[in-house]
């Protein structure tokens, strides 16, 4: 039996968010007031790891920060909320990543100071633990430059041992859209872009079309499309769900949250339609707070939630 259900493989820093009142600066010197500022547990691979932990899953995490205040406060906050962190290295040279989201219903801008965000590297990871899982998840895809090279390899590594894997893209700054990831993408189960990452890397504006070209190269392709729902393609199965209405107060790492509701039901087999269902009541559940973590539900508050049709 594996040891753990799930090792996610990416960035985990903290996340300052600021929401209420007049979010959006002004230069000149100018001074605006917010009505809330809450330090969380922010990076979409740590985001993932903590939902997924409080579904059930046994989950490790991989990832890098700095010998700093931010680097304890998330490896202690990553313990208390039930993710192994023996795979999150310290490195005391380098300062851990911080992201300040400016947050207002229904969206959200993000400042990050990158840190050690992108520098997790494969000689990094403990082989025995990436042995350990039953599936490897890699977030912040176009972050990670320093694993990047490293994926295929590690990825054909991870089935040759039995395990499947998975893959959130995440925002290219770059805008290129690619880094390696078409090369990657035949060795990847389970690719869960949002709609816009989905329709900028298959070049074409059209959602569904997006979907398929994207089919054609991962064996599977899961779209986050907001309060529209989502779509799921796999080889002979398309899946649509629409949106699962609910009160939103800060949408911050609500695609993280599909992953790990997707992911959980996904591992324990559950039909294509219903794993897009829970991702979207995960998904939707983890607004009702500020920051990505505190929202986040267990699943009987998942399975309720998709009882009543509603998460208001």
């Amino acid at each position: 039996m594996a040891d753990f259900d799930l090792l996610v493989l990416g960035d985990a820093n903290p996340d300052l968010v600021l929401r209420g009142g007049d979010v959006v600066p002004a230069f000149g010197q100018a001074e605006r007031m917010v009505d809330e500022a809450t330090l969380t547990i922010g990076g979409s691979g740590a985001i993932l790891a903590c939902g997924a932990a409080r579904l059930g899953l046994r989950v490790a995490i991989c990832g890098v920060v700095g010998d700093d205040l931010f680097g304890r406060y998330l490896r202690e906050e990553l313990t208390h909320r039930g993710v192994n962190t023996r795979g999150l290295i310290t490195d005391p040279s380098r300062p851990s990543g911080l992201t300040v989201v400016l947050s207002v219903p229904g969206d959200r801008a993000m400042l990050t100071a990158a840190g050690t965000v992108a520098d997790l590297r494969a000689e990094l990871i403990d082989p025995e633990l990436l042995g350990s899982a039953r599936h490897v998840h890699v977030s912040a895809y176009f972050l990670q430059r320093a694993l990047q090279p490293d994926l295929p390899a590690l990825f054909d590594a991870v089935h040759a041992g039995g395990g499947s894997t998975s893959l959130d893209p995440n925002w290219d700054p770059d805008g290129t859209w690619d880094g390696g990831l078409n090369e990657l993408l035949p060795r990847v189960d389970v690719f869960l872009p949002n709609a816009v990452e989905a329709t900028s890397m298959a070049r074409t504006s059209d959602l569904e079309d997006a979907v398929g070209r994207l089919r054609a190269m991962a064996s599977m392709v899961v779209v986050k499309n907001g309060p529209e729902g989502a779509v799921a393609a796999t080889t002979g199965e398309t899946a649509v769900v629409p949106g699962l209405p609910g009160r939103v107060m800060d949408t911050t790492g609500a695609g993280d949250s599909f992953d790990a509701g997707f992911l959980a039901a996904w591992l324990a087999d559950m039909p294509l339609a219903r794993c897009l269902e829970i991702g979207n009541a995960c998904g939707v559940l983890s607004t009702r707070s500020a920051g990505g973590t505190d929202g986040q539900p267990t699943m009987d508050e998942v399975l309720e939630t998709l009882e009543r049709g509603s998460a208001t």
